[in-house]
């Protein structure tokens, strides 16, 4: 992958959902709901002055999310921040860079 673009997608491992987990609560702050379901199937990864992961998140009854997640580079603490979000998505919906969104 050449730094600045978007890798394929892939299926979502552990620690895409470890991300996931840690961003859980924000996402739930900002839809302003809880979600029982909250599982990680596909992300994309794109290298800038840190990582930018677009995930696409299961939140049950055949209704997913797309999150953009930025983690910062390891001297500055590999942090992550919720960037962007998408609802209202579905399985079939592709996984591609955004930039904006609810956030």
């Amino acid at each position: 992958m050449a730094c600045g673009a978007a890798s394929v997608v892939q299926e979502a491992n552990e620690e895409i959902q470890a991300i996931c987990d840690q961003m859980k609560v924000h996402v739930e702050a900002k839809c302003g709901r809880k979600f029982g379901s909250f599982e990680a199937t596909h992300f994309r990864s794109q290298v800038v002055a840190g990582t930018n992961y677009f995930i696409k998140v299961h939140v049950g009854n055949g209704s997913y999310l797309h999150l953009r997640v930025f983690q910062t580079l390891p001297f500055a603490g590999q942090n992550l921040e919720l960037v962007a979000m998408l609802m209202d998505k579905t399985e079939d919906d592709e996984l591609n860079y955004f930039d904006k969104g609810r956030n």
